[in-house]
């Protein structure tokens, strides 16, 4: 090769380097997914949803109408709309399913018999309900990390899972606010069933 030819080589690897460094141009927008919240009160949806979004625990109180949270991870931005779960809260929980692509449904799995039974219902209204009934659903036994805890396979086999969702799009997940990598990764589940939804979509 020529002097010539050696720097033309030199300056053309130059301007490759330039362009890999700095003409990447901005990154590419994350999706965002509009999700909605459901469970009863003292089922931990908040803390939860507070704990991802690095918001301090001093400050939470228990949602008394609804709230929206933008759930950021790496590669979706997830709107979640918690609905309260008291009693005079719980009925109108179906006003605010509209436009939602995907449910997550909170339970205590170390409450009493009576809440467990009332959170079963209530899980199986939303499984069932028009606006839901074909969306990805995460349920989150939460409070694993108590000593009253049920397990996951006594949560789905209490809840009947098996045989009420066959053919749905759900996961069931055990998790706390202690284990925050297996909160993260129950959402990371969440999101890909969210992308496999939108990839039917664009094919049909």
């Amino acid at each position: 090769m020529t002097d010539l030819q050696i720097t033309e080589a030199f300056l053309y690897m130059d301007y490759l380097c330039f362009r890999a460094l700095c003409c990447k141009g901005p990154p590419p927008a994350r999706p965002e997914y509009d999700l909605v919240c459901i469970g009863l009160t003292g089922s931990g949806k908040t803390s939860l949803l507070s704990k991802l979004c690095s918001e301090s625990p001093d400050n939470i109180v228990s949602t008394t109408g609804f709230s929206i949270k933008a759930v950021p991870f790496q590669n979706a931005i997830l709107n979640v709309k918690e609905l309260g779960g008291a009693d005079n809260i719980r009925k109108y929980w179906s006003r605010y399913y509209q436009g939602s692509q995907g449910v997550i449904f909170v339970l205590d799995s170390a409450s009493s018999e009576d809440d467990l039974e009332t959170a079963r219902n209530e899980l199986h209204s939303a499984l069932q309900h028009p606006q839901l009934c074909t969306l990805p659903f995460l349920i989150l036994a939460n409070h694993q990390d108590k000593p009253a805890a049920r397990s996951v396979q006594e949560v789905k086999k209490y809840f009947e899972l098996e045989p009420l969702a066959r053919g749905k799009r759900w996961i069931l997940q055990p998790c706390s606010l202690d284990d925050m990598d297996a909160l993260k990764d129950s959402f990371s589940q969440l999101i890909h069933l969210l992308e496999e939804k939108d990839h039917e979509a664009v094919r049909m």
